[in-house]
């Protein structure tokens, strides 16, 4: 069910075209921002502990006890690859009736999101993420289980995704 790489995204998708010529969606991948905010909040938060790990045994008790910060060290090269592995699998596609997200990199999981059955969309950013020009979009449907989010958006791309789908939304459910 590959539909191509998830960098993918076609002339259309600017223009509110939601399928490719084949019928199949047109996947939009994150932007790279993202990936940069979570390896700096990655090499910050275990940087501090690789240092404060090999530091302050290796003054205490010697040199040998300076060890302590391969650990974390190791830990912060598994997650510098993993970070952006995980980036990798999100991505999200606009059809004519739904949205999809797609994302994980063990466990896939694909949300479907009829536009019908949309009541809120919100616009997020953070401090770190408004630092790094980046806004998330999260969907609240009826049911309270339902985890519809797409982080690390651009702005403008977060401000039209979330006007496109209030829009759909009304359209849809004005029937109900």
């Amino acid at each position: 069910m590959d539909t191509g790489s998830p960098q993918d995204t076609g002339p259309d998708v600017a223009q509110g075209t939601v399928e490719a010529a084949g019928g199949e969606p047109v996947w939009i991948a994150l932007p790279p921002g993202l990936l940069k905010m979570r390896r700096l909040l990655l090499v910050v938060w275990l940087g501090l502990i690789t240092l404060a790990a090999g530091l302050v045994p290796g003054l205490l008790a010697g040199p040998a006890w300076a060890a302590f910060a391969l650990p974390p060290l190791a830990l912060l090269v598994w997650g510098w690859v993993m970070t952006e592995r995980n980036w990798r699998s999100w991505r999200y596609a606009e059809r004519a009736d739904d949205l999809l997200i797609s994302r994980g990199v063990l466990w896939r999981e694909e949300t479907v999101v009829p536009y019908g059955r949309m009541q809120l969309v919100e616009v997020t950013s953070g401090p770190v993420e408004r630092h790094f020009g980046l806004a998330s979009v999260q969907l609240h449907t009826a049911a309270a289980a339902t985890d519809a989010t797409i982080p690390g958006l651009d702005p403008a791309e977060a401000e039209r995704l979330r006007d496109r789908l209030t829009e759909l939304g009304e359209a849809r459910s004005a029937g109900l």
